[in-house]
């Protein structure tokens, strides 16, 4: 193929088998390009965009303790922010920004640590959404005598944080790496618990001779069959295997063995849940913006 596209020019030279494949390359590296600029425009570079986390969700301000909540669902014209803090009821609503982003602002104490949450979604149609918040960083498997079988997000903020005693290691230019499942760690018939990790396996890694462990299945997953590739809550951890104090506790163990640690994450591989998972979050498969409602009177 002549009038190879400059873009793919340098890939196509150092493989010819992608010739015939110049032009879509092109096209796809020309979308890319074109994500990039924006994401310099508007976010401050794809990292900052990346760092999403520090800004959605339940965010603690450091200086008061005030509790900020932020989600985007542009399908929704109205938010409430329910749970056991206010009895389920619609009393605290958020208000929604030109962008599709959903906010409110409580004060410190206003929603107990591990208590549940949930953010009510109201669609054009007037319908109501029961979702899980999607940046929850706490979800958990209902009690056995609940009928409920979707998990539940938690508010996470301990007053007692676990703090980190030991520096991270520097990686090793040659690692070598234990792959563990906190949950099958355990000879005993029986989901495995961080805290065993680190009291029983670590020490092992480390005599052993290894300078990196591997997490397999760290993000909650529902279904614990699917080895933790079903993924229903991107920035929380199994809960299945204990806290995330828990999970710190023993990274920070680790780092004092100077073993790195690595945690698998899944973007790749989402549940289809609908009520403790992203599908269909907002009433559309996308997270598709349309048009303000009528019913819509929060929106600027």
């Amino acid at each position: 193929m002549s009038n190879i596209p400059p873009s793919v020019k340098g890939a196509v030279d150092a493989d010819p088998w992608l010739t015939p494949f110049a032009n879509e390359l092109a096209k796809r590296r020309a979308l890319a390009d074109d994500w990039l600029t924006k994401f310099d425009q508007n976010e401050g570079g794809l990292t900052k965009f990346a760092d999403s986390y520090k800004k959605y969700g339940f965010q603690i301000d450091p200086k008061d303790g005030s509790i900020n909540y932020k989600e985007w669902a542009p399908n929704a014209v109205e938010a409430y922010l329910v749970g056991d803090f206010n009895n389920w009821d619609f009393t605290h609503k958020l208000t929604k920004d030109s962008f599709g982003n959903f906010v409110i602002h409580l004060s410190k104490g206003s929603i107990p640590h591990d208590s549940r949450v949930k953010i009510v979604l109201i669609l054009p149609s007037g319908e109501k959404l029961y979702r899980l918040p999607a940046w929850i960083t706490r979800a958990t498997q209902p009690p056995k005598e609940s009928k409920e079988v979707a998990f539940e997000a938690r508010f996470w903020n301990p007053s007692t944080p676990y703090v980190f005693q030991n520096k991270r290691p520097i990686p090793s230019k040659s690692l070598r790496i234990y792959e563990a499942h906190i949950g099958i760690s355990t000879p005993d018939p029986k989901i495995g618990s961080y805290k065993e990790f680190t009291q029983n396996v670590l020490p092992r890694i480390s005599k052993l001779g290894y300078n990196t462990v591997q997490l397999m299945a760290i993000m909650e997953h529902a279904y614990y069959a699917s080895f933790g590739y079903q993924v229903t809550n991107f920035f929380a951890i199994s809960s299945r295997f204990g806290t995330p104090e828990d999970l710190k506790e023993l990274i920070d163990t680790a780092h004092g063995l100077g073993i790195t640690v690595l945690l698998d994450v899944v973007h790749s591989h989402a549940s289809k849940n609908v009520d403790d998972g992203l599908n269909n979050f907002d009433g559309t498969d996308c997270l598709l913006y349309t048009s303000p409602s009528p019913r819509d009177s929060t929106s600027s």
